[in-house]
């Protein structure tokens, strides 16, 4: 997957020997980029791409309000974890376009990322 990240970047700042994220774990490296590729997939109007919907759907554990949804692929995070592991993250590409990806498609992720008073760590 590195090699096909070197080819998709040509050869720009993805191609580093070794990121952050790959030098703390390989594996949570492999499964980002999984996940960045499932949720990219194209939807068809018969069959939605559910990795999309519930990248556009999850919800905050910390929200006071009842978790109720009738999407089937909606689930809920900790977005203070989420947060703070994006900030650690964000010399790595693969995070920074996860980032990117939930700001654009997932409001309770932009509106919780906008309530911050810490966004300079983020920036």
């Amino acid at each position: 997957a590195a090699g096909l990240w070197t080819v998709f970047t040509l050869g720009g700042v993805g191609s580093k020997a070794s990121t952050q994220l790959e030098q703390c774990s390989p594996l949570a490296s492999q499964s980002l980029l999984l996940l960045l590729v499932l949720a990219n997939l194209t939807d068809t109007p018969d069959t939605p791409n559910p990795y999309r919907q519930a990248i556009m759907s999850f919800k905050n554990t910390q929200d006071n309000t009842a978790f109720s949804s009738s999407n089937p692929h909606a689930f809920q995070i900790n977005f203070n974890s989420l947060y703070t592991a994006l900030c650690e993250q964000q010399k790595s590409d693969q995070a920074t376009l996860l980032l990117y990806m939930l700001l654009h498609q997932n409001s309770n992720v932009r509106t919780y990322v906008l309530a911050r008073t810490d966004i300079e760590n983020l920036v």
